[in-house]
């Protein structure tokens, strides 16, 4: 592979992204933190809800539902996006006719599977070896005789609630490398409304309690001009104006530990490549208590826009995404900001220029983030980015 080719994934970018290995590496990486650190420092990941996998792990999750009866919980395929498969429940009967159709499913695949086997095994014998021995057989055909996994997931029964209606966030995180960790934050992101007031009364209905727009704009009175959306400026101020700014910036320095914390957890794991980056979309939910949690992260976030403000936001963001990339070799490598982007992790914490490291605690997170904030990038992009060559600098 040629010096400048990059690739928007790592090798098994999956290790954080699907729903079931996300968790799995934060329990494990929390686990070594209070082995390590101590319950304190171990406590800072407490930023995911309590999660199974199913049906692997069914009777720890059936123990851990009868401790806490009357409570909601969520099923979603590990997998799969925009909302898709998902459902709450509060009775195990719910879970159990799960279980029964998977179970059925399982057996009626595995019954047709060793029919056409035994039918066609002098045929296909020889190319699938051959396939197998080539490696040429996707993962996604290989994965076609596997039943698929959900998570069974405490659901968030209190959340942060804006005119009744519940919402999370969509955030931005580019990480450059692995080895070591390299992160940027993007300044631009939005908040994804319901289109209907929430309620636990209708755990049925999707439109109340699923913010994806792929589900909210098939709601009977989605207004296509108005949207779901809200930038994450707006949510800042209005939060700002409601709490005051101080709690505000503890909940977004919470919210940057989130970020440091999940791509801390698959530091190890990752395949780290240098001609690989990649982009994330976090989604992260707020409780009435304002604090944040970590609902899932998105390998490939929709670049879908659903309004000319979006529309705008996306293409600034892929613009910062390739100046970051920069194949062209137009920076220098000792940025603290591209664009919209404000690198907040090399290595270790980065600082804001501003910033007094004397008066900052062990405990404080990286402080050269800026989400929710101005984002001027144009003018900054004019100052940082070397003109190409026979180009004049603007």
């Amino acid at each position: 592979m040629e010096e400048h080719v990059r690739i928007c994934h790592f090798r098994n970018h999956y290790e954080l992204t699907r729903k079931n290995l996300m968790v799995k590496n934060l329990k494990r990486y929390r686990k070594s933190l209070e082995r390590e650190s101590g319950r304190l420092e171990a406590a800072k990941c407490d930023f995911f809800p309590r999660t199974f996998e199913l049906p692997s792990e069914y009777h720890l999750f059936v123990e851990e539902f009868k401790r806490s009866p009357g409570s909601t919980w969520i099923m979603k395929p590990v997998a799969r996006s925009q909302g898709k498969g998902i459902f709450l429940f509060r009775k195990l009967k719910d879970i159990m006719d799960w279980k029964k159709r998977t179970t059925l499913y399982s057996s009626n695949i595995t019954q047709s599977l060793k029919s056409i086997s035994n039918l066609l095994a002098n045929e296909l014998e020889p190319l699938v070896s051959k396939a197998d021995q080539d490696g040429t057989r996707s993962e996604e055909q290989r994965d076609e005789t596997q039943v698929e996994s959900y998570v069974a997931q405490r659901y968030i029964e209190n959340p942060y609630l804006i005119s009744g209606r519940k919402f999370d966030l969509r955030v931005y995180v580019l990480v450059t490398s692995y080895i070591p960790l390299k992160a940027w934050l993007y300044r631009d992101g939005f908040a994804r409304f319901s289109s209907t007031r929430f309620s636990l009364n209708s755990i049925d209905d999707h439109y109340v309690h699923l913010t994806n727009v792929a589900v909210q704009k098939t709601a009977p009175d989605y207004d296509p001009e108005k949207g779901c959306k809200w930038e994450i400026q707006k949510l800042r101020r209005y939060l700002t104006a409601k709490h005051g700014s101080d709690t505000i910036e503890s909940l977004f320095k919470e919210i940057d530990n989130i970020f440091v914390r999940s791509l801390q957890s698959v530091q190890k794991v990752i395949i780290n490549d240098k001609h690989c980056f990649e982009l994330y979309g976090y989604d992260i939910l707020l409780d009435q208590d304002l604090k944040p949690w970590l609902i899932e992260v998105n390998a490939s976030p929709s670049l879908t826009a659903s309004s000319q403000e979006d529309y705008e936001m996306k293409c600034r963001l892929l613009e910062d995404t390739l100046h970051i990339v920069d194949m062209e070799g137009r920076l220098t490598g000792r940025e603290k900001r591209v664009g919209g982007f404000d690198l907040m992790w090399n290595d270790g914490p980065v600082y804001r220029d501003d910033v007094n490291l004397e008066t900052l605690g062990l405990s404080c997170f990286p402080a050269n983030t800026h989400l929710g904030c101005i984002n001027d990038r144009d003018k900054q992009l004019r100052h940082i980015l070397k003109p190409f060559p026979g180009q004049k600098k603007t």
